[in-house]
C-alpha cells in the first residue's frame, strides 16, 4: 500500500480504537477497573482472538498488514510519553523511613517471581512450544522470569491516588516496593536482551552505550534538565518543545544501542527536576499519551495476541501454571516479607495485591521481547493473560480486604457485648 492510501487506514483505524477503548473502558470502569486495564482488553479483543475469529474481513480491512508497522511506530511516541511520566512519579517516591521493609518486599517480589519463572521453563521446555525459533533455552526461561518479576508501578500509583490511599502506610509501602522493584526488573531485562544476542559485539554495545548513558545522566542530567525547566528565557512552550526533542534523542539513542526507547524516556523522567514547570510539562504530555497514543500500543499488542494457540493443552497448562506462579510468586512473596518484617495483615494482604498487577509495563517488556526476537507466538499470547489476569485481579482484590476488614470491624464489638452478658 502506498503512504496516499495507508493514511485513510490509519485515521479509520485510530477512530475506531479510541471509541472502542473509551467504551470497553466505560464498562469495566462500572465494575470499578482503571482505564488501562480496559485498553489492555480492547486491544486484545481487537486483536485475532476476537475480532479476528468472528469478522476476519473486517479487521483484515480496518488493520491491514502494511499499517501494523504505522502503529507501531505511533505507538512507540506514546511508550516513550508514558515511561517519561512514570519515571517522574518514580522520582516522586522517596525510599524514606521503610527504607528495610520496602528493600524487602521489593526482593521478595522480584527473585521468587523470577526463580519460578525460570523453573517452569526449565521444567516444561521439552513440552511446551514457548522457545523462539534460534533463542536458547536460558534466555527463554530468564526472560519468563523477569517477565514475572515486573510490577505495574505507574498503575499501582494511580489506583493508589485515586483511592485517597497515597499517605497511608500500605500506600508508602507499595509505593516505594514498587518502585524499587520496577528498576531491578528493567535492568534485569536489559541484561537478558544484551545476552540474548549470542554475540560479543551487540553486547559489548549494550553495555558500553549504557554505561556511558548512566554517566552522562549522572554527570549532566539533572542539571541539563534543571537548566530546561527553570531558564527564564524559556516559556511554556519552549520548554515542551526542549522536552520532547531531548526525549526523542535519549529514545533515538537508547534504541540504537539496544537497550530500547523506554529506558532512555524512563531515566530522563527520574532525573527531571521537582519544580512547577516541570509539573506542567508533564501534566501537558501525559493526557496525549494516555488518551490517544496507548490505546494504539495496546491494540498493536493485541493484533499479536492470539488465544487461539491455547487451545492446545501443553500451552494452555503451561498458561495456568504461569498465572499460578505470577500470583504465587508475587501477591505471596509481598504479602509474606511484609508480614516477616512486622506489617499488620491488613498492609501486607494490600501491599502483595498492589504488587501482583503487571498491567501496561509486562506489555512493554513483552513487546521489546518479541521485537528482539527471543519471543514467539504462544509465550506472547500466555504472557499476555498473564498481565491482564493479575491486573484485573488488583481492583476485586482490594475491595475483598476492605470488606473484610468491615466485616472484622462489626463483628468486634458484638463479640465484646455478647462476652458481657
Amino acid at each position: 500500500m502506498t503512504p496516499t492510501e495507508l493514511a485513510p487506514r490509519f485515521f479509520i483505524a485510530v477512530a475506531v480504537i479510541l471509541l472502542f477503548c473509551k467504551g470497553v473502558a466505560w464498562l469495566l470502569g462500572r465494575a470499578g477497573q482503571p482505564a488501562v486495564v480496559s485498553e489492555m482488553l480492547a486491544g486484545v479483543l481487537l486483536g485475532p482472538s476476537l475480532l479476528g475469529l468472528l469478522l476476519p474481513d473486517v479487521q483484515d480491512a480496518l488493520f491491514p498488514v502494511p499499517l501494523l508497522p504505522v502503529l507501531y511506530v505511533v505507538g512507540q511516541v506514546g511508550l516513550v510519553l508514558f515511561m517519561f511520566q512514570a519515571g517522574y512519579a518514580f522520582g516522586a517516591h522517596r525510599v524514606t523511613g521503610l527504607a528495610g521493609t520496602a528493600g524487602a518486599v521489593s526482593l521478595a517480589g522480584v527473585a521468587t517471581p523470577l526463580v519460578l519463572g525460570v523453573l517452569l521453563v526449565l521444567a516444561t521446555s521439552r513440552a511446551v512450544p514457548i522457545r523462539a525459533e534460534g533463542t536458547s533455552l536460558g534466555v527463554s526461561a530468564a526472560f519468563v522470569g523477569v517477565a514475572l518479576a515486573i510490577t505495574a508501578f505507574p498503575m499501582l500509583a494511580r489506583i493508589i491516588t485515586e483511592r485517597g490511599q497515597a499517605a497511608t502506610r500500605h500506600g508508602t509501602l507499595s509505593l516505594a516496593s514498587g518502585a524499587i522493584d520496577d528498576m531491578v526488573a528493567w535492568i534485569m531485562l536489559a541484561v537478558v536482551l544484551a545476552f540474548a544476542s549470542g554475540r560479543s559485539g551487540p553486547a559489548i554495545v549494550t553495555a558500553g552505550g549504557a554505561v556511558l548513558f548512566g554517566l552522562v545522566l549522572w554527570l549532566a542530567g539533572r542539571r541539563t534538565t534543571a537548566a530546561l525547566m527553570t531558564a527564564r528565557g524559556l516559556d511554556d512552550r519552549a520548554r515542551l518543545l526542549g522536552m520532547v526533542v531531548l526525549l526523542f534523542l535519549v529514545a533515538w539513542y537508547t534504541d540504537e544501542i539496544g537497550l530500547y526507547a523506554v529506558f532512555g524516556a524512563f531515566a530522563v523522567g527520574v532525573v527531571m527536576p521537582r519544580t512547577a514547570n516541570t509539573d506542567r510539562v508533564v501534566d501537558t504530555l501525559t493526557p496525549v499519551a494516555a488518551t490517544v497514543f496507548l490505546p494504539l500500543f495496546f491494540t498493536y499488542s493485541g493484533l499479536r495476541t492470539e488465544f487461539g494457540l491455547l487451545g492446545s493443552p501443553p500451552v494452555l497448562l503451561f498458561a495456568l501454571a504461569c498465572v499460578t506462579a505470577a500470583v504465587v510468586g508475587k501477591f505471596g512473596a509481598c504479602w509474606a516479607a511484609a508480614r516477616i518484617r512486622g506489617e499488620p495483615q491488613g498492609v501486607a494482604l494490600r501491599v502483595g495485591a498492589l504488587m501482583n498487577a503487571r498491567g501496561l509495563m509486562q506489555l512493554i517488556a513483552l513487546n521489546v521481547g518479541l521485537e528482539a526476537g527471543i519471543v514467539n507466538g504462544s509465550l506472547f499470547t500466555v504472557l499476555v493473560l498473564v498481565a491482564l489476569v493479575t491486573t484485573l485481579m488488583t481492583t476485586p482484590l482490594l475491595s475483598w480486604i476492605e470488606r473484610r476488614e468491615a466485616r472484622t470491624v462489626t463483628t468486634a464489638p458484638t463479640q465484646a457485648l455478647a462476652g458481657w452478658q
